[in-house]
């Protein structure tokens, strides 16, 4: 069997998913995701990171064939979340003699997941390990995206086994490495694994960002997607942007629409948006769009139009994942509006100012709310003059 090497002693033992249809249950994967593992072999063995429980027999395997009767001497577990962590008690009992390395806050959620762990090693800010010639030293990340959530620096050969950092959803299609795939096709896969798990502790990924900035880093391994070896400025500078909340000029429109009435009210809307000079212009039916796409161009692009139509006092159903996961999120710096339709009672456009001042919004238009359909001339330009409005306040 050929194995994928980093560097001399320094293996790949990821697998790819091509088979869940929802990362977390809730966020579709039509390019899968990897599950991303790593072997030192030194006089020592490390471990780091292993992989969803689904991948055991094929991931072993892997692990095997490198080893080739050798033990694995340690675990270092740099994140708890089970994508990456539901093969440990699996590993346990095929090497019961391995040592486990987490922080202070890696234990507690781990042996909940798995039960009792006898041999563990908790290290700390900066502590190192040495496997002989291969010398592994930790760096804290907390809440990037979990708690216990650190990464891992390999001294010889400057490697960061960087966690969930700088990873991405898609399957890894042959190319393991960057400078082996058209990094276009990955990019928006990235920054919707971005937006969607770490884009809420933005501010914490830039501070893990600056921490990492002090070492010499030759090669970023992370826990899913890419393996960063010769485009590093390029994959620092998206997380950096991302991380800043640096948009693009750009507008995002959403409808949730029941009969096709708010549907229209969008297209006027987008119209209005491209005659005011925004090029990219992008408009999504969240009835038919997961929401995880529609917050990575929300994350992108600097303006967003939300328009829900009214359904029973309230606003469209689908919507509210949506608005939730915005004031969850935090996108900043963003220029918003809303509008909506209504027949023989509102509420689409009444509930959107709720969440709007709960997440505080910046509303950069006044809300528009149409009866029927957009028939007449004066609803007509109501939502063209809406789109131009938040066009202009993103080009100002």
């Amino acid at each position: 069997m050929q194995q994928i090497q980093l560097t001399e002693n320094i293996y790949y033992v990821g697998v790819n998913d091509r088979h869940t249809d929802l990362f977390e249950n809730h966020m579709e994967l039509p390019n899968g995701v990897s599950y991303n593992s790593y072997l030192i072999v030194d006089e020592k063995v490390a471990l780091i990171d292993p992989v969803e429980a689904n991948f055991l027999e094929e991931y072993l395997f892997k692990v095997k064939s490198v080893l080739k009767g050798r033990k694995v001497d340690y675990l270092i577990i740099n994140h708890d979340e089970p994508d990456h962590s539901s093969t440990v008690a699996a590993v346990l009992r095929e090497y019961h003699e391995v040592q486990v390395v987490g922080n202070a806050k890696t234990f507690a959620p781990l042996e909940a997941f798995y039960g009792p762990i006898e041999n563990k090693v908790i290290v700390a800010e900066g502590e190192t390990l040495s496997l002989g010639a291969h010398t592994l030293q930790f760096f804290m990340a907390p809440m990037v995206h979990w708690p216990e959530s650190m990464v891992t620096y390999e001294q010889s050969s400057k490697i960061v086994f960087s966690n969930d950092a700088f990873g991405g959803f898609g399957a890894l299609n042959g190319g393991i490495f960057d400078d082996q795939v058209n990094l276009a096709f990955y990019e928006d896969d990235m920054r919707r694994y971005y937006a969607n798990i770490v884009g809420k502790v933005a501010m914490q990924a830039l501070k893990a960002i600056e921490k990492l900035s002090a070492l010499e880093i030759k090669m970023i391994a992370p826990s899913h997607g890419l393996i960063w070896r010769s485009n590093l400025a390029w994959v620092l500078g998206k997380y950096t942007q991302w991380s800043k909340q640096e948009s693009e000029e750009g507008v995002v429109v959403v409808y949730g629409s029941m009969h096709g009435n708010t549907a229209r009210m969008a297209e006027i809307v987008a119209r209005g948006a491209a005659e005011a000079g925004i090029k990219e212009v992008k408009v999504y039916d969240v009835a038919k769009t997961e929401v995880s796409f529609i917050m990575s161009d929300i994350w992108k692009y600097k303006g967003v139009v939300i328009g829900a139509c009214a359904h029973y006092g309230n606003m469209f159903p689908n919507m509210t994942l949506l608005v939730h996961e915005i004031n969850e999120f935090k996108p900043k710096d963003k220029c918003y509006a809303t509008f909506g339709g209504m027949s023989w009672s509102g509420g689409g456009v009444k509930t959107l100012a709720k969440y709007a001042e709960e997440g505080k919004w910046n509303l950069v238009a006044e809300s528009v709310e149409v009866k029927g359909a957009p028939i007449r001339e004066e609803d007509w330009d109501k939502l063209y003059n809406l789109g131009k409005a938040v066009a202009e306040a993103v080009k100002g």
